[in-house]
């Protein structure tokens, strides 16, 4: 098969879920979608003189991944950013686009510049890997394609590893469900003072409709043209991982959420458009880029000597869930078994190798799905999520295991998913109450997403002592301040998701102390109505 053609069948052609498009045997199939870019085709010639007759940056521009010397400039050129074929109106051609980045947001010292080819096989989207800047330090920049030019974005290089670091701001944001373009946590979160945003997981919601190339890229855009999500991204660099939704519901490593009507090889065929559309409307670099069904998003972030970031992948190495109840479904004894696994065999090893070597003051996980035990049956038995960390609980066991055998700094875990807020102690034993706490897990509340779960929770928060806080009524996001003294995370949250006029408030604030791994709250809100603290 024409591999350019394929790519281009792609965008258009409905991949259903029920019926073998694939060419035979698992090569083959690897082969024909893995959207791997021939050189032949990053060759053709950009235009660099292409006139556009509607603005193309309606998807707006973005900055991620902060290295010490640079960060990932992203934009997509998308003049009709929902049009049918999922190539946002732009023309069968490469087209030229120039990038700038200046000390200043009047780019009167412009300290870099370079140029991308925007290539149809990417959906026009640009991902440029600017390198060569000082560390630390703040930068704004800016894309020019043929006679347009981009809004102007801010972003942030990060410390070296060396480098004595006194404080650190950031955000934790994650399931952000589409509300109609408004989001009042996004709003209020770009009028912040961070240095960048973790974003951790569900950043789009797929459909039972969502299938081709097209239809995930539509979704994005979709997504992507809300004014305050843009507002967000063109203010801070953001570090993402995805979760569920931004492929299937519940999905694990090659296996469709199981319904009986799936083909695994079929859901091979979705992942990869899936994860095509992902990276080329995220700003990510190079090494994240699909190949074939795998995607590399697990990799580690080091801001100076006060902190470290593992960003996980807990779905494309998963073994299966062993339950579908909801919320919570007898506890399986098979999720003790040793060899069951979220995170596969190598980014486990990963993990163990990052904590081992930090030298950081503290080492965050920066992951998807809520890692404390939490058991929704109020009476003798066990209850609970097989799609959390419940459901692997033998590796969740031996992280935690190995925290406190080698005494690791500090160890953090923030978390999403939930649609609710949490604060939780991560104990050695969760049948013990007077175990060892271990971590403290920050679980952040979603963007926009509904909790119509929340009473379940609070009916069991009695049988889960390691519970601090609990609320799943309110959006919002967490801010969190870094000093080598604690870590504070101030829960702010929106009366409304969707509201133009919600101001956000912080609900509660927890601090951790250095080496004091459980948190103690230092203040609610007079507003928190529904915030449950757990004595």
């Amino acid at each position: 098969m024409d591999l350019e053609k394929m790519i281009k069948d792609m965008n258009s052609k409905k991949m259903n879920r029920r019926t073998f498009i694939g060419a035979s045997g698992k090569t083959a199939l690897a082969t024909t979608i893995g959207l791997t870019i021939p050189n032949s085709i990053m060759a053709k010639e950009a235009d660099a003189s292409f006139k556009f007759s509607e603005y193309p940056f309606t998807l707006g521009i973005a900055s991620g991944d902060p290295l010490p010397d640079g960060v990932v400039l992203w934009t997509r050129l998308a003049p009709k950013p929902t049009a049918a074929d999922g190539l946002g109106g732009m023309p069968d051609k490469n087209v030229l686009v120039k990038w700038e980045v200046a000390e200043d947001e009047k780019f009167n010292k412009i300290v870099k510049r370079g140029t991308e080819a925007a290539i149809q096989e990417l959906a026009h989207s640009v991902h440029a890997e600017v390198h060569g800047l000082k560390p630390g330090r703040e930068y704004f920049y800016r894309f020019t394609a043929g006679n347009e030019t981009s809004p102007v974005g801010r972003t942030k290089t990060a410390p070296r590893g060396n480098m004595h670091v006194k404080n650190l701001k950031f955000a934790t944001a994650s399931c952000q469900a589409w509300v109609g373009g408004r989001y009042a946590a996004y709003r209020n979160m770009a009028q912040e003072d961070l240095d960048f945003v973790v974003h951790l997981g569900d950043y789009i919601y797929e459909k039972r409709d969502t299938e081709s190339l097209a239809d995930f890229r539509n979704q994005h855009a979709l997504y992507k043209t809300s004014p305050d999500l843009q507002a967000a991204h063109a203010a801070f660099p953001f570090i993402v991982t995805f979760d569920d939704h931004e492929i299937e519901n519940n999905w694990a490593n090659n296996i469709s959420q199981p319904d009986g009507e799936e083909s695994n090889q079929n859901f091979l065929e979705l992942r990869a458009a899936a994860f095509q559309a992902y990276y080329e409307h995220l700003p990510l670099r190079l090494r994240s880029k699909p190949h074939g069904t795998n995607m590399h998003l697990y990799r580690q972030f080091t801001f100076g000597d006060l902190a470290e970031f593992n960003v996980m992948d807990t779905r494309q190495y998963r073994d299966d869930q062993l339950h579908d109840g909801f919320p919570g479904a007898p506890l399986d004894p098979a999720s003790s078994d040793p060899s069951r696994t979220m995170m596969g065999s190598k980014q486990e090893k990963w993990l163990y190798r990052n904590l081992k070597n930090s030298r950081a003051s503290w080492n965050v996980l920066a992951q998807q799905t809520i890692m404390a035990r939490y058991d929704y049956d109020t009476g003798s038995g066990i209850s609970v999520n097989h799609d959390q960390w419940d459901g692997y609980d033998a590796e969740r066991d031996r992280i935690l295991n190995f925290i406190n055998r080698h005494n690791i700094s500090n160890p953090v875990v923030i978390s999403g998913d939930w649609h609710s807020s949490w604060v939780n102690d991560l104990k050695l034993d969760f049948n013990n109450a007077e175990s060892k706490t271990i971590a403290t897990e920050f679980v952040g509340t979603s963007i926009s997403s509904g909790c119509g779960w929340k009473d379940d929770v609070e009916a069991s928060l009695s049988v889960n002592p390691h519970v601090k806080f609990f609320n799943g009524d309110l959006r919002g996001y967490v801010r969190c301040e870094l000093t080598h003294d604690s870590w504070r995370s101030d829960y702010r949250v929106v009366s409304s998701a969707n509201s133009l006029d919600a101001k956000a408030y912080t609900m509660t604030s927890w601090v951790v102390e250095n080496g004091k791994p459980s948190a103690a709250e230092i203040g609610v809100s007079k507003e928190n109505k529904t915030g449950i603290l757990v004595k």
